[in-house]
């Protein structure tokens, strides 16, 4: 009479087959680490806005002291998406007559410094923002040079906090470190909606850790069935109690700008 032979598998100690096991099972099934998640959810967050080429804007800047006092300026911004770096951004302003022509140029960087100008029509020339300098005031607004910049995920360590409503909304809030030594930030709050990730709100920290400013997003509008943009940015300083509020409108995507509308020589033909 012939025995058929156990498979060699089923011929193992039942113990050895339980490590085998654990030993093949995927690493996936690890719980995701707060870092891990933080930095997820911020990349999602870039990779949903990639891919819109460049688009134009026009804005309305409202400046308030702690009195309630309002100027107001009107600028345009144009922007134009780098294949593997930053954006260019470009801001230019019409009025009031005193601000009229001054235009501000930022070559943001994934890896490096972000590189900044300001020209100054009353001088008829470029001012280079230094990095060190870029925590200041952007045109006596609650912005700093740094704000206007793109917040680019390789320039943070990114961790999850929590999970949390925001308005009628349901958002992470994330925990972002500048890894530059020329931030005016030990640190960010970032919250993102968990359905579009759109930025909702940060809160920032100055380097003394305390609570400096929050910035509000809202009224978001959906261009090309794709790409979330907001109609009003709200920058609350909670040490000198102003404020300054963006509004923006007449998004146009798909312009004919190029890469030679955001150099140095081209913010001095600016009109």
């Amino acid at each position: 009479m012939r025995f058929a032979l156990p498979h060699p598998m089923l011929a193992l100690p039942v113990v050895f087959l339980a490590l085998v096991a654990w030993a093949v099972e995927p690493s996936a099934a690890r719980a995701e680490t707060a870092e891990e998640a933080g930095l997820r959810l911020a990349t999602d967050s870039r990779e949903r806005q990639k891919g819109f080429g460049n688009f134009t804007a026009s804005l309305n800047m409202v400046l308030r002291n702690k009195r309630g006092q309002e100027s107001k300026r009107e600028l345009r911004l144009k922007v134009i998406e780098i294949e593997g770096d930053g954006d260019r951004t470009l801001f230019v302003f019409d009025r009031p007559r005193d601000v009229k022509g001054t235009a501000f140029l930022v070559h943001a960087h994934k890896d490096e410094p972000d590189e900044q100008w300001l020209y100054l029509p009353a001088l008829k020339r470029v001012k280079r923002i230094s990095s060190s300098k870029q925590s200041g005031s952007f045109m006596g607004s609650e912005f700093s040079y740094e704000d206007l910049s793109t917040a680019e995920v390789e320039k943070y360590t990114h961790r999850h906090l929590r999970d949390e409503a925001c308005g009628d909304l349901q958002c992470a809030v994330l925990e972002r470190i500048p890894l530059s030594e020329d931030s005016g930030y030990s640190r960010q709050l970032v919250w993102l909606d968990q359905e579009a990730l759109r930025t909702m709100q940060i809160q920032f920290f100055d380097r003394r850790n305390d609570h400096l400013k929050t910035m509000v997003v809202e009224d978001y509008a959906q261009y090309l069935d794709r790409f979330w943009r907001a109609g009003k940015v709200a920058m609350t300083n909670h040490l000198t109690g102003k404020s300054t509020v963006l509004h923006w409108a007449d998004y146009e995507f798909g312009t004919d700008l190029d890469e030679g509308d955001f150099t140095r020589t081209a913010l001095k033909r600016v009109r």
